[in-house]
């Protein structure tokens, strides 16, 4: 798999957790373990991401 393409995908990946994590938070439909759990996910993204370029 292109290098590009993977930093991509991770970070979409990323924001993709903390913009689900918002909207479900703004609606009220949000319980704080899965909010972690999105949030972790989308950590998770980013220090592979990080780690990748080393």
């Amino acid at each position: 798999m292109n290098k590009s393409f993977k930093k991509v995908i991770f970070k979409a990946v990323a924001l993709a957790m903390g913009v689900a994590t918002l909207v479900l938070s703004i609606i009220r439909q949000d319980q704080g373990k899965n909010a972690i759990i999105l949030l972790s996910i989308g950590l998770i993204c980013l220090a592979i991401d990080k780690l990748d370029d080393k």
